[in-house]
């Protein structure tokens, strides 16, 4: 009653009011600019939002869109649903490609560029997928090279193949890099908005899938008519604006219907994420359109589901004990992830991160961890969507591997941040157990949590709704990236972003990319034709082309695809094909150089102990020298100790010999200097010039060889080569022939080689035994 209300009270409601007023006209875009509206529609130009100066974080294109009745067409080529990964990629992309497009997420100088989980990028395969968007002119590269404040390359001790760069990023960096490369972009608008459903044609007539309120039921009903063509239009937003469009991504991430439940189900409700003081807002406003735009989907009659993913608590970082714990230290010479950066580095001028340089640390979990866990039920597993297999809670881990101690990386999230990441202990325990169970770890028996770790449960489309080039079959101009497709992970939410706005921006040029060609060909068909029962997540055993594919390699891969076709512009494509080029040039002179050839004793004496035996004292190139496992770095320097012998010892030496020589060591000196990345690309593509003849062999008989009968009676565990996940699958579907094998979601292509070497020898082996049988008999 108003006689209740004291004048404190009013005051604050009035100042509260007014608030609410100034952020509802922001989100309908009328942010003032000291113009009429009529002035800003006649010269087109719009106020420029510069948020946080201080911060430098700022988007130069936010600008404000018409209201429904005004005079002026919200008309865009490409519209992107969301800012996260694979929204700001698909914009870049599409816009790359010629097209006027507009990046509708609500608080977008809060959420644009958001690491909503690990404050990192890269690793094995997913390092990989950024060097391809990368190669492609995407912008995680730029950015994370840009942002890193460690950069480590796992697996250094195996094969350049399999290997990955991961880099720490510091969050805030990442976001404002993030943020002004989106910010540089010509021709895209950012519009501070939340999207509640789709704009559709049928059969020409419109039909807005969002103002239906029919039930999921229902609109499946009214929708399985496979005689009715659908086209989308564009998009309404919550206000009611309608913004129309060639084509829509749509890339929600977890907020489509998202359900957060922490503490084992102590606490429910609707988020795709647990916010920060930065993106609350933002958070809520995408949460509460999200539940519309599920309906609008649902009511296209697709398939969909539920997937889960989680998160880990986050720790105060002067409360823990590092001492306890082991240092983790970058590498002394860092690897960008930009081939930019990669080949402006030489001996002389490596590449340095523009960032300080930080350790990560690492403990893990003991017997009394894991008694605490195993006293409460596994309420993710036992309640919720099915998770990620190769990022797990640590209920499920120590269920699954008992009575082992668990890894538990501390990872900082910024130079000034207080605040730890703790990767490996992902879980949805109540608040006080979480506590407990971190201080039973070393070096943190004294740490302060700020903020305890959760499940978050998920809508996503079935990407065998898709096509390869991520554009929904049933719906014409519609495409989907990111993990509304199933997927997990940034990098595999970037790579589909960069796929999806490209195919977007030209529908009649579409850029598919085969499974030869990239793991995002591999990505892309996986989804597509497998579909994702799990959170699928990008390893290179799933790449059967492993060893022509990698990441050293992806600008020579895709960048003439993309230049092609639009994505990539001039100059990039010229810098690529210079590095093309001096590696090319490189192999020529290492394997062909007759002055360079020296017996195995000889290249002994200069250093190179991996020396290929040569019987009779034949003469061996470097490139043999170096299919045997040497670096190139020991080659060159046997090389110039070579030729400088040479000239001392004139009499064993020919005139023109010697010339030559000396002409192809200074030409390699050069392209080292020029671009050390390109003399190594060519040292890895000699090392696995042989075995890349036996691969493509592998792949070419595993695809005549689909009819092969796989034996009843096999036992998996006999097959060399087969993981866990491999045998698990196989065993529960036990299938009939190599081709069905094949189409089991999560066997992967390594999996598919060693199972076809397997039955080729068990039936050489039943043939031998055949017809020593018959021999017996006669």
């Amino acid at each position: 009653p108003p006689n209740t209300i004291t004048p404190r009270i009013y005051t604050r409601m009035r100042r509260r009011a007014a608030a609410a007023a100034a952020a509802a006209a922001r989100v309908r875009g009328h942010l003032a600019s000291g113009r009429s509206k009529r002035e800003d529609q006649l010269t087109g130009n719009f106020h420029r939002l510069f948020f946080n100066s201080n911060k430098r974080r700022f988007l130069n294109n936010l600008r404000p869109l018409a209201r429904e009745g005004e005079n002026s067409n919200n008309e865009f080529d490409v519209v992107v649903v969301g800012g996260g990964h694979a929204g700001t990629e698909a914009a870049a992309a599409a816009n790359r490609r010629g097209s006027r497009v507009a990046l509708i997420t609500p608080q977008p100088v809060k959420s644009i560029g958001e690491m909503s989980c690990n404050p990192s990028i890269g690793g094995l395969g997913k390092g990989t997928l950024v060097r391809e968007i990368d190669a492609l002119d995407g912008l995680m590269a730029k950015a994370a090279d840009l942002s890193g404040i460690q950069f480590r390359v796992l697996n250094s001790s195996k094969g350049k193949a399999v290997r990955g760069v991961r880099a720490q990023m510091d969050r805030e960096l990442y976001k404002k890099h993030m943020q002004k490369l989106v910010g540089e972009l010509p021709n895209v608008t950012v519009v501070d908005a939340c999207v509640s459903g789709l704009l559709i044609d049928e059969r020409g007539e419109e039909k807005s899938s969002s103002s239906s309120s029919s039930s999921r039921n229902s609109s499946n009903n009214t929708s399985d008519r496979s005689d009715v063509s659908k086209t989308c239009k564009g998009v309404r937003l919550e206000d009611g604006t309608s913004v129309f469009a060639k084509a829509v991504v749509i890339t929600t991430g977890t907020f489509l219907r998202g359900v957060l439940h922490l503490g084992g189900g102590e606490k429910v409700f609707n988020a795709g994420r647990i916010s920060s003081n930065v993106t609350e807002r933002a958070d809520n406003l995408a949460s509460t359109a999200s539940s519309s735009l599920a309906d609008s989907l649902y009511g296209l009659n697709l398939r969909m589901g539920r997937l889960r993913t989680g998160t880990p608590p986050r720790l105060r970082k002067s409360t823990i004990d590092f001492t306890r714990c082991e240092e983790q230290k970058g590498d002394d010479v860092p690897e960008p992830f930009s081939f930019y950066n990669l080949s402006l580095s030489s001996t002389k001028r490596p590449w340095m991160p523009s960032q300080e340089q930080v350790s990560c640390h690492s403990t893990s979990t003991n017997a009394e961890t894991e008694k605490m866990i195993m006293s409460h039920p596994n309420y993710a597993d036992e309640n919720l969507a099915t998770g990620p297999r190769y990022c797990p809670s640590i209920e499920s881990k120590v269920r699954r591997f008992p009575n082992r101690d668990h890894v538990v990386w501390l990872e900082p999230e910024g130079l000034t941040s207080d605040i730890i990441y703790p990767a490996g202990i992902s879980n949805s325990l109540p608040k006080g157990t979480q506590l407990d169970m971190l201080r039973s770890i070393p070096g943190l028996e004294n740490v302060e949590m700020l903020r305890p770790g959760y499940a978050v449960e998920y809508d996503y489309v079935d990407p065998r709704e898709l096509r390869r080039t991520l554009e929904v079959q049933k719906v014409k101009g519609l495409y989907l990236a990111g993990q509304i497709n199933g997927t997990t992970g940034y990098e595999e939410a970037a790579a589909q972003g960069v796929l999806a706005g490209a195919n977007a921006a030209d529908r009649d040029s579409p850029l598919e990319l085969s499974r030869d060609s990239s793991y995002l060909g591999v990505l892309a068909d996986d989804l597509t034709t497998r579909g994702a029962t799990e959170p699928y997540r990008m390893f290179s055993s799933r790449v059967e082309r492993r060893l022509s594919i990698r990441g050293d390699n992806a600008d020579i891969r895709l960048t003439k695809i993309g230049h092609k076709c639009g994505l990539v512009s001039d100059e990039r494509y010229q810098f690529a094909t210079e590095r093309e080029n001096l590696s090319k040039r490189a192999i020529h002179l290492l394997k062909n150089t007759n002055g360079f050839r020296q017996q195995a004793k000889q290249w002994i004496h200069l250093g190179c102990m991996r020396c290929p035996d040569a019987r009779h004292g034949r003469l061996i190139s470097p490139a043999e020298v170096i299919q045997s496992g040497e670096e190139i770095g020991n080659i060159i320097n046997a090389l110039s100790q070579m030729v400088s012998n040479t000239k001392a010892e004139k009499e064993n030496s020919i005139y023109d010999e010697e010339k030559e020589t000396e002409t192809a060591l200074r030409e390699l000196l050069d392209i080292r200097e020029r671009d050390i990345s390109a003399l190594e690309l060519a040292s890895t593509d000699l090392y696995y010039e042989n075995y890349i003849r036996r691969q493509s062999k592998d792949v070419s008989d595993m695809k005549k060889d689909e009819t092969l009968i796989i034996p009843e009676d096999i036992n998996y565990d006999d097959v060399f080569g087969l993981s866990a996940e491999d045998k698990e699958k196989l065993a529960s579907v036990r299938p009939e022939t190599l081709g069905h094998a094949g189409r089991i979601q999560g066997v992967s292509q390594s999996a598919m080689l060693s199972l076809l070497r397997y039955c080729q020898k068990k039936d050489r082996y039943d043939e031998r035994q055949k017809e020593k049988k018959v021999f017996i008999n006669k």
